[in-house]
């Protein structure tokens, strides 16, 4: 027979929820209770103890932390002299489950080391044979549950039976302060040389390894050469039918290769100024190409949402990198695993097995397109560049490092040198300079359009670092070529860096 509940109106309820919630609440809402101050005292007293204590070394022979401590001074009492407290219940300490009370373990103080022996051999046998060490690791278990092991025992004492026994209980370690490091001083940059001559826009740039010219690819459909020391012309190479998007020189053979928007991919003979071998194999405009630094290998870039693995000798097609779904922008290639770098419209960069020819990592982490690039010379590190942000990763699995932000607009090109400066290139043609290791923007250069150029036509659409590493050569919309190098007057007095700590970002490294 099941009793009627006893009805009230909506009235009673809603004042009862009322004073029930005033009750709850009445140290916010009324007159401040007055506050306990042997309580405060001893709740203070325990919380310096257990999260300062360890870190308050000088403490110890200082006497006691507060007058008022109930725990005694900081220098960690032993067991033997702790005060007594009483247990109840079949479960003495966890790690004995089933070990009944018995009039010399009801009482007890901080357990002494006969005490926890006694308790840790009267466990089941079954138990004890699961392990040799799994009494040892009882004697800290009962230790740390007892409630004493934190506040009641040394260091040393704490240490030895982390050692001992095995447990997963380690003292408190001071945490350094987080710091952010200063940036590196860099001197700044000025323009050097502008160096005209095409009649299109200026998409592409390759130092050769002597370091004495440097070859240009433009939308006039040319490939030329120029004297890197005076800036002179020395040689035109036509064939391309659209424009050049991709040059490169080879390191380990007299040739220069060229990729363009007419799907058509030439290697050139240096000696004889003439294309030897022909690449076939893309479906749409070819936009960027790289070289293998120690095997013959040439890789190409395209509108087909692929990128292509040629052997230089045979024209052989030895891999097709598919996986992206857009245009993929820009292909890097390196010694170590993985071996090619690709950046796709797509968003994502993605790291290539160049021996299985398959994806190893995919990286979604840029909201838009990733157009450029670059690996840096010392580390084994790289940095993409999109509208949203310039990433710095780091190999081989692509773990982010940082955000370089700031350069708000279409980056097209990425350059860094030895000493840590990375530049960046844009569509409104505008250069950054960062500092690699701590991301600080310490210059911006605008450079003029040439005259007889429009205003809107200065995007930098690719520049590089000549193998001194003095200069920096770079391509733009105004049809030229220009060259910068480091202003040798500037001092750090001059030019302090103007570098104040923000947020800390959180590196992965």
């Amino acid at each position: 027979m099941t009793e009627d509940v006893q009805k009230h109106s909506v009235h009673t309820l809603v004042f009862r929820s009322l004073k029930r919630t005033h009750d709850m609440f009445v140290s916010d809402h009324a007159e401040s209770i007055s506050l306990d101050e042997k309580s405060h005292k001893m709740k203070m007293a325990a919380k310096m103890r257990t999260e300062y204590g360890p870190v308050l070394k000088e403490g110890r022979d200082k006497g006691p932390l507060h007058t008022s401590d109930p725990y005694g001074q900081l220098g960690y009492p032993l067991s033997d002299t702790s005060s007594d407290y009483l247990v109840t219940g079949t479960h003495l300490y966890p790690s004995a489950p089933g070990v009944l009370l018995t009039a010399d373990t009801q009482m007890q103080k901080m357990p002494s080391e006969a005490g926890v022996h006694s308790i840790a051999l009267a466990l089941p046998p079954s138990q004890a044979r699961q392990d040799a060490c799994r009494t040892a690791a009882s004697v800290g278990d009962i230790h740390r549950h007892a409630g004493g092991a934190e506040r009641s025992q040394p260091p040393q004492h704490a240490l030895s039976l982390l050692e001992g026994g095995g447990t997963k209980y380690s003292t408190l370690v001071a945490k350094k302060a987080p710091t952010m490091p200063k940036p590196q001083w860099h001197p700044p940059w000025k323009l050097y040389r502008v160096i005209s001559g095409h009649l299109g826009w200026v998409r592409s740039i390759a130092v050769e390894p002597g370091n004495q010219w440097f070859v240009t690819g433009s939308a006039d459909r040319t490939i030329k050469i120029w004297d890197l020391a005076s800036g002179k012309l020395k040689l035109s190479l036509t064939g391309h039918i659209s424009t050049v998007r991709g040059v490169a020189v080879s390191t380990r053979s007299p040739y220069l290769f060229s990729c363009g928007e007419d799907k058509q991919v030439k290697c050139w003979d240096l000696e004889y100024n003439k294309v030897i071998r022909h690449y076939h194999g893309h479906l749409s405009a070819v936009y960027d190409l790289d070289l293998h630094p120690t095997i013959d290998v040439l890789v190409t870039c395209n509108r087909d949402a692929t990128a292509r693995v040629w052997d230089i000798w045979t024209k052989a097609n030895v891999h097709t990198l598919s996986g992206h779904t857009n245009t993929v922008a820009t292909v890097k290639c390196q010694n170590a695993e993985p071996q090619v770098i690709t950046g796709n419209h797509d968003t994502t960069i993605r790291l290539w097995d160049l021996i299985a020819g398959k994806t190893r990592a995919t990286l979604a982490n840029h909201k838009k397109s990733v157009r450029a690039l670059v690996l840096h010379p010392r580390q084994y590190t790289f940095a993409s560049g999109s509208p949203d942000n310039i990433k710095q990763w780091k190999f081989p699995d692509g773990n982010f490092i940082q955000n370089l932000s700031g350069h708000n607009a279409i980056i097209n090109t990425l350059a860094v040198n030895s000493d840590g400066v990375l530049v960046s290139g844009a569509d409104n043609g505008t250069i950054h300079m960062w500092d690699w290791r701590t991301g600080y923007n310490f210059q911006r250069i605008h450079a003029a359009v040439q005259p007889g150029s429009l205003d809107s036509e200065s995007g930098i659409f690719a520049c590089l670092f000549d193998q001194s590493e003095s200069r920096l050569i770079t391509a733009e919309a105004d049809k030229t070529t220009k060259v910068y190098k480091e202003d040798d007057t500037a001092t750090e007095e001059s030019h302090p860096v103007n570098w104040k700590p923000e947020i800390l970002k959180r590196k992965r490294f």
